[in-house]
């Protein structure tokens, strides 16, 4: 999966396994949507995650075009991450 190699800039974990991605869905024109939080609201490295987003997506073969909304309902938490992010981030 794309987004298993966009990393976290601040985080040793990709943004899949952290838990920022709550949704992807591709629409019949291949338009990739993708509902993405962060794992804080100031983040300062939200211009280049959300381009990262974007470029891995762009680089499917069948995906046309990409949006990212970004929101913070829910917020994220820990609970979010799969047992490989909690693992490797020696949580487990």
């Amino acid at each position: 999966m794309a987004l298993k190699q966009v990393f976290d800039p601040e985080i040793p974990v990709n943004v899949y396994d952290l838990g920022l991605i709550y949704e992807i869905t591709v629409d019949e024109n291949n338009k990739a949507f993708i509902k993405m939080t962060l794992t804080a609201p100031n983040c300062p490295m939200v211009d280049e995650l959300l381009q990262d987003v974007h470029d891995a997506v762009s680089m499917v073969p069948t995906i046309e075009d990409v949006a990212i909304e970004l929101t913070f309902d829910p917020p994220w938490d820990k609970n979010r991450m799969s047992e490989e992010a909690l693992f490797e981030l020696g949580m487990l």
